[in-house]
């Protein structure tokens, strides 16, 4: 398996260097050419004892001291796999760790850090090219919010402690308004998303978004809940849904992944999100092996049409029904072999436009089988994910291709060739998942071959002088004792 491993990884290197030299250049204007890893600021790493008063890591309630200098200490976990955005979540004064009910949208929360050490992580994900969103919760603030208190603005209480604007009030509308454009142009972020708009009209809503775009052309609006508004990407539960059915045990109804074919690109690919329950949750009730089922998941993760959004915590496979057991606090030392497979999958998807953007046709989907292209004029990608209990074929005519053809599996170095009658069988293992490149078939290549020999023959060669040195050591030990 280590072999076959290495020898995935070799293909994945060599698919960069041999098809997108020099680079990728991302087109503007969408968030598809992006992949979000979303976390929260606590529940991520601590780095600076100074801010950790009243923080208690042993209470999944309270503060549990992760801050902006523990999110900039571990941005090269999240580049490594090759994230473009980094969702940092709620930041402003607050009572509970998640951001769930704000004090002050004009202040920072403590626990967190400053305003210099949240300009300063900002500025380190902007350094390694990374772009930051962070959330801004519009409703259910604490019945100890600034306004609240100072009765500024009109407001309702549910007597639980959370406090709803009036949200009809034109001066309520021009506050919140203001609040999320300063907020935006203070930090220089590059995506802000509206958390809590239970209540808030699409008018108003278009408006915000407006108002925010207008302030800073290239920022993106995103929502965590469905809305009519023209957010730049927001959520999509009937997708989300879809993909946790079909990949959360073995020979699944996947027949519900067939809403992907039509598509927006303004929706987001995510198996869960920070609010619910992890998808791990899911697969542990249905008694199945998280690894094996988060990395079928993944390579849909990577590969289907849309955004895609991966919380914190997923790459070592975190568990949890609800808040706030599914908000752990990362640990960096837990196993992380779905890491690498992750970074692979991201790594490919950077470097193709055409798996960012291109064309999306199921070619196969029955019971976990799944079998699909992403084209484009410039290249055609073949994905092939096997969610049964058995191993699965499928016969694919040679035209879907074009002319001589092969298809180069980039994962686990398989290789299709048409066959005599004019297609290509694509055979997988079950439980198993291969993404193939089509190239010209130029037959046998015999320079390559010969390399690959001598490659062959080196190593054998050193391997015996390795252990030539070693039996004249044990030789010499001998005659010296």
């Amino acid at each position: 398996m280590k072999v076959k491993h290495w020898f995935g990884k070799l293909g994945i290197a060599s698919m960069a260097l041999a098809l997108f030299l020099p680079g990728f250049a991302q087109a503007k204007g969408s968030m598809a050419d992006d992949s979000i890893y979303d976390l929260l600021v606590d529940r991520f790493n601590d780095a600076n004892p100074d801010n950790n008063e009243g923080v208690n890591s042993l209470d999944p309630y309270a503060f549990n001291g992760g801050d902006f200098e523990g999110v900039a200490s571990r941005l090269q976990h999240i580049m490594d796999m090759g994230f473009t955005f980094v969702s940092i979540g709620p930041v402003f004064s607050m009572e509970t760790y998640d951001g769930s009910r704000v004090l002050d949208y004009g202040k920072i929360e403590p626990h967190f850090g400053t305003e210099k050490e949240l300009h300063a992580l900002i500025d380190e994900i902007h350094k390694n090219k990374l772009k930051v969103i962070a959330d801004f919760p519009l409703g259910e603030v604490s019945e100890n919010h600034v306004w609240v208190k100072s009765g500024k603005l009109k407001s309702t209480s549910d007597g639980n402690g959370v406090v709803h604007w009036d949200v009809q009030d034109p001066t309520v509308q021009t506050s919140l308004k203001q609040a999320v454009v300063d907020f935006v142009s203070t930090y220089q972020l590059d995506g802000i998303r509206l958390t809590k708009i239970d209540g808030f009209g699409a008018d108003f809503l278009n408006e915000l978004i407006k108002s925010v775009k207008d302030n800073k052309p290239d920022v993106y609006v995103l929502s965590q809940e469905a809305s009519d508004a023209e957010f730049d990407l927001q959520a999509n539960q009937d997708r989300m849904d879809a993909l946790r059915q079909s990949f959360v045990e073995v020979n699944p109804d996947s027949s519900v992944l067939a809403q992907f074919s039509n598509s927006p690109h303004n929706e987001p690919v995510q198996f869960d999100d920070l609010v619910g329950s992890r998808f791990t949750y899911d697969i542990v009730e249905k008694r199945m092996f998280p690894p094996t089922r988060w990395k079928l998941a993944a390579t849909a993760l990577f590969t289907m049409p849309g955004t895609p959004i991966m919380p914190y915590g997923t790459e070592i496979a975190v568990n949890g029904k609800e808040a706030p057991e599914s908000h752990p606090l990362m640990n960096f030392k837990t196993d992380m072999e779905l890491k690498d497979h992750i970074a692979d999958l991201n790594g490919l998807r950077n470097q193709s436009t055409t798996l960012r953007t291109g064309d999306f046709n199921i070619l196969h989907n029955e019971n976990g089988f799944l079998v699909y292209t992403r084209s484009s004029e410039d290249e055609t990608w073949l994905i092939a994910i096997n969610n049964t209990d058995k191993t699965a074929n499928v016969t694919i005519p040679a035209e879907t291709f074009g002319q001589n053809k092969k298809l180069r599996g980039v994962l686990n170095s398989d290789l299709v060739r048409e066959s005599d009658d004019g297609v290509f069988r694509v055979v997988l293992d079950r439980e198993t998942e291969e993404i193939y490149i089509t190239d010209e078939d130029k037959g046998f290549n015999t320079p390559y071959l010969i390399a690959s020999i001598l490659v062959y023959i080196l190593f054998l060669g050193f391997l015996f002088l390795v252990i030539k040195k070693g039996r004249e050591r044990r030789r010499q030990d001998t005659v010296r004792k």
